[in-house]
């Protein structure tokens, strides 16, 4: 576990954008039963962790993808983080819509896309990486070259690493659900019970 991703944790969790809740789960609209609940929205509201994103973010790319052109937002959590990538790394932002506009042109892609571009896509969640797959097929079908994904948090199931290796797209987090139990772990919030059951929590893998 890295320095930056045990901070970045202990953020999230500090101004509640991740929310562990073994004995009372949160409901999924598919109904799944889920201990933790994770709105990563709320780091606009703190400058301070949305910085320590951005530069997490920017540091991955730089690693990872040294010959990016431009980057992606998706919509909607991921566009404001994608424009302070964007802007720490003095690069040209694009983001893609959840589905195309209903008047005007009619846009799935807001903001000027070269053909051929070579483009990461800036999420703020991986979970099932369904919505991950479909920026990528946007941004691929509009003509940019797609590197891979960046995202602040994974729960790491195995359907969304099966989802993007079948795109073809590599991705890469700031954290993940492993990192985060640990460190729940590590401050003694939850009862030997609890975390066992925050550990067993997989519902894909199973």
């Amino acid at each position: 576990m890295s320095r930056l991703q045990e901070s970045v944790v202990k953020h999230l969790l500090q101004i509640g954008a991740v929310a562990l809740r073994p004995n009372e789960p949160f409901i999924w609209t598919s109904g799944i039963e889920s201990p933790i609940y994770c709105d990563n929205r709320l780091t606009m509201s703190y400058p301070h962790v949305r910085q320590e994103i951005a530069q997490g973010l920017a540091q991955i790319i730089e690693k990872n993808f040294k010959d990016v052109q431009s980057v992606s937002g998706t919509a909607t959590a991921g566009i404001p983080h994608a424009a302070w990538v964007a802007d720490r790394m003095n690069l040209p932002m694009t983001y893609v819509r959840s589905s195309a506009k209903g008047h005007g042109k009619k846009n799935l892609i807001e903001g000027k896309l070269e053909q051929g571009e070579r483009v990461v896509v800036i999420e703020d969640l991986i979970s099932t990486g369904k919505s991950s797959v479909a920026a990528v097929e946007a941004l691929r079908e509009a003509g940019a070259n797609v590197l891979g994904i960046v995202a602040i948090f994974t729960y790491g199931f195995k359907q969304a690493d099966e989802k993007l290796a079948g795109a073809e797209v590599p991705y890469h987090t700031l954290t993940n659900y492993q990192t985060l139990v640990s460190i729940a772990d590590d401050l003694g919030q939850f009862s030997e019970e609890e975390m066992n059951k925050l550990k067993a929590w997989n519902p894909f893998n199973d």
